[in-house]
């Protein structure tokens, strides 16, 4: 029998080996477009987490745990510590939104034991019974006098702690320097102006409402934030003008830099961090007029099914030594003190992850209002279908 399916490029699949390997798409998805199904014997020795692994049970947590998280966001060798130590495998969700975490939730059944909530969202999960108050019996390596409070208050509401502290950062852009022709770019106004002309078809934004509209806001001087009609308006047709420049709307753009099809793209500080680690002409910039400052934490959603494994990985990657190589593998700042005193200095001195005041001062934290605002969110589908 002939198969239908045309069989996936040499570039096609290291761009999903590396997204597989960086944590962005679960192993079934890996094995399932690579068409390695039958071969993961073969595999397991070159490709760490692709063998089989076996269904025993570490004392009452069970055999495995999923996990629903954001792309390029761990370090896989901790997944395979924490399964070594325990015997439960650790399954990957990886999501590029906000709102699609919201709406699996929502929706019920998600198998999820586990996920990383952003700072705004806390208490949209909370006024909908959607997580539950964490049981810190059972989280020993949570210390919270160890936290800058801007990067944990957020995950206590009405005095009850629902969420804790994964890390925190920023949401600028990265560019290829190569092509600038030596100009600085340190700008929105830059970023879209530029996508509209000499990076045209070479630019990428998020799928994602909260930081494609807010800084398409910050072009005009707009709170990140705006749910005014008439700012939404102005951003809205700013985003509709760019929609035929774009080589992609996603959240996962580092492949797509690192292979060069794309020159620029909204980032987050981590990606930023991880492509100028590889590509030192890849600069990271946060956009002078400002944008968004966040912090992501650890929750457990009501109902999940492997309830006890869910609070055995949060407290095993909130060990400082775990958390430690954490941060050095996805770049992503902690809060944690304990965690940075395990960090190198050049680290701790990084200008991506840790920007000069001036620039931190002029971002905004997310609001928990653009998480349900219809106008937002019509804008957004309005913009992708365009």
């Amino acid at each position: 029998m002939q198969r239908d399916d045309k069989p996936i490029t040499k570039k096609q699949f290291m761009e999903e080996l590396y997204r597989y390997k960086k944590g962005s798409v679960s192993r079934r998805h890996f094995l399932g477009v690579t068409g390695l199904g039958m071969a993961t014997a073969v595999m397991g020795a070159a490709v760490p987490g692709l063998r089989p692994r076996p269904a025993f049970a570490a004392g009452d947590i069970g055999d495995r745990v999923v996990l629903a998280t954001w792309p390029n966001y761990h370090d896989p060798a901790n997944f395979e510590a924490f399964t070594e130590a325990t015997g439960a495998y650790v399954q990957v969700n990886v999501f590029g939104s906000n709102e699609e975490m919201l709406a699996k939730l929502q929706a019920g059944a998600t198998g999820w034991d586990v996920f990383v909530p952003t700072n705004y969202t806390i208490t949209t999960y909370v006024g909908e019974d959607l997580i539950e108050p964490l049981d810190t019996s059972l989280i020993p390596n949570y210390d919270p006098k160890a936290y800058d409070s801007r990067f944990s208050d957020a995950g206590s509401v009405d005095g009850k702690l629902y969420a804790v502290p994964k890390d925190w950062g920023t949401t600028g852009f990265v560019v290829n320097t190569k092509h600038t022709n030596g100009v600085k770019v340190d700008s929105w106004k830059q970023f879209f102006d530029m996508t509209k002309n000499e990076f045209s078809g070479r630019t990428m934004v998020h799928d994602y409402q909260l930081t494609t509209i807010g800084n398409a806001l910050k072009y005009f001087g707009y709170s990140f934030n705006s749910v005014d009609e008439k700012e939404l308006a102005d951003a809205e047709k700013l985003l509709i003008e760019c929609k035929p420049h774009l080589f992609a709307i996603s959240s996962d753009y580092q492949p797509s830099i690192r292979n060069g099809d794309a020159w620029m793209s909204m980032a987050w500080t981590g990606d930023g961090k991880q492509l100028n680690n590889d590509m030192p002409e890849i600069a990271y910039v946060l956009g002078k007029e400002g944008g968004e400052i966040w912090s992501d934490y650890y929750a457990v959603p009501k109902g999940a099914p492997h309830r006890a494994a869910g609070y055995a990985l949060i407290n095993f990657l909130l060990d400082p030594q775990v958390n430690a190589k954490e941060v050095l593998a996805h770049g992503y700042p902690s809060a944690d003190a304990h965690t940075n005193a395990l960090l190198p200095e050049e680290l701790l001195n990084d200008p991506i992850l840790y920007p000069a005041q001036e620039l931190l001062n002029a971002l905004e934290f997310g609001a928990a209002v653009t998480l349900t605002d219809p106008n937002r969110a019509e804008l957004m589908a309005r913009f992708k279908s365009a």
